[in-house]
């Protein structure tokens, strides 16, 4: 199985890190599992205006592609005025209503304010529901200052736990999804 993470911040270094470590998670709990993590601050991903995925460019192209191909995803989130990343809306927006059929897609999301820890629940999930995703019974969001001061790892317990139970939950979805 492949899963593949997807940052959708389009600055900073949290929602990378909180995604690969999902990605690093799943390896420990099966480590057949192949990861592959898309930040979005490496690619030059057009704006979508609603044309043919073959009008853009390679890498709009190749992210795409990437992410279809993926066995099941783990998508990252900053939370922006009370809001998912627009650069994370945009790449969705080139995917059509079923993308995500029988594919679990967990959801992860960083910011400065715990009055925000819902936003990924009623934005994000309904979005992921549309392409006909399935959502875990959680997802993780993690405060600022559960990161240390250079934001290179994630220091508090209780969010490296929730990784930790959202990376099994995703597995063992997934599983019972390939073995219907």
């Amino acid at each position: 199985m492949k899963l593949v993470g997807v940052s959708g911040a389009p600055a900073g270094e949290k929602t990378s890190l909180a995604v690969h470590d999902v990605l690093v998670a799943a390896q420990h709990l099966d480590s057949t599992i192949q990861t592959e993590l898309i930040d979005i601050r490496e690619y030059e991903i057009e704006f979508s205006v609603g044309a043919a995925l073959s009008d853009y460019n390679d890498d709009t192209w190749n992210v795409v592609n990437k992410i279809s191909s993926a066995d099941f995803l783990v998508f990252g989130t900053p939370i922006y005025q009370a809001s998912i990343s627009g650069a994370l809306k945009n790449l969705l927006d080139f995917f059509p209503d079923n993308a995500f059929k029988y594919k679990v897609t967990g959801i992860v999301s960083t910011g400065l304010s715990n009055k925000h820890f819902l936003v990924p629940e009623y934005q994000l999930k309904p979005i992921l529901t549309y392409f006909k995703g399935l959502t875990p019974t959680g997802n993780v969001f993690i405060h600022n200052d559960c990161f240390d001061d250079e934001s290179e790892a994630i220091i508090d317990r209780d969010a490296s736990d929730r990784i930790q139970k959202l990376a099994h939950e995703m597995i063992y979805l997934q599983r019972g999804i390939n073995n219907r």
